[in-house]
């Protein structure tokens, strides 16, 4: 097995590279990076600390729709959390296609998809102003035309319901709140971060944050050895 990492400023994926048992290639180019996953010289390639935004733009030449969902772990309970890229799940139909990829990927780990859809506030908040309405009405919509596929269940706010409820993919507003979750229940908080795994796309590639540690770079190095072997 062999897992493409990217060097960025934060050095820390070089040390997390080492406590591995199979082959990390690190290379400090985007280009070299995208080039190793998708030739195939790689079985798997992770972010580490490398641009996201110019990787990203890279990668969408091939995959116009590439989206990023992060795999957390609270409390022993894993739960995947989309869009985790500010410029994602901005549409309907983008939403959609992220419970999609994201109960696709769940079923990849063995787990049944139970999807927490969240909005921008609690049902008696309708009205107080036309973001939250919109947010709502959208929420309640995407639920409504993918329930009779997966286990979706509109939770309004309430996100800690959701998680209370064994909810294993949490759905963000949008990729801004999502990223912002993500920050602070990974950055500041004390939720294990596995990395984000790119949705719609054939190779297996992890994003990750470059404010990342050498722990979490570590967990993002064994969740794609873990994706290679159940390839």
């Amino acid at each position: 097995m062999k897992i493409a990492a990217g060097v960025g400023e934060n050095q820390a994926i070089i040390q997390a590279a080492g406590k591995v048992d199979f082959e990390v290639v690190l290379t400090e180019s985007e280009e070299e990076l995208l080039n190793l996953l998708l030739t195939g010289k790689v079985d798997a390639a992770i972010r580490g600390s490398l641009s996201a935004s110019h990787l990203l733009k890279m990668l969408r030449e091939k995959y116009p729709e590439v989206y990023r969902a992060s795999l957390l772990e609270l409390k022993g309970h894993q739960v995947l959390l989309a869009p985790v890229g500010i410029d994602e799940g901005d549409t309907l139909e983008q939403k959609k296609k992220l419970i999609e990829y994201g109960a696709h990927f769940l079923y990849r780990l063995g787990l049944n998809p139970k999807i927490a859809v969240i909005s921008g506030g609690r049902p008696q908040d309708m009205g107080r102003s036309p973001q939250i309405d919109k947010s709502i009405m959208e929420a309640e919509e995407l639920t409504r035309i993918t329930r009779d596929k997966y286990e979706v269940k509109h939770y309004f706010a309430l996100i800690e319901d959701a998680v209370a409820d064994g909810a294993n993919m949490i759905l963000a507003p949008d990729g801004i709140c999502g990223n912002l979750i993500f920050r602070s229940l990974v950055l500041l908080g004390f939720v294990k971060s596995h990395g984000a795994v790119a949705l719609g796309i054939d190779e297996i590639f992890i994003d990750t944050s470059r404010s990342q540690s050498e722990e979490g770079y570590l967990c993002a190095l064994k969740l794609a050895e873990k994706l290679v072997r159940r390839k």
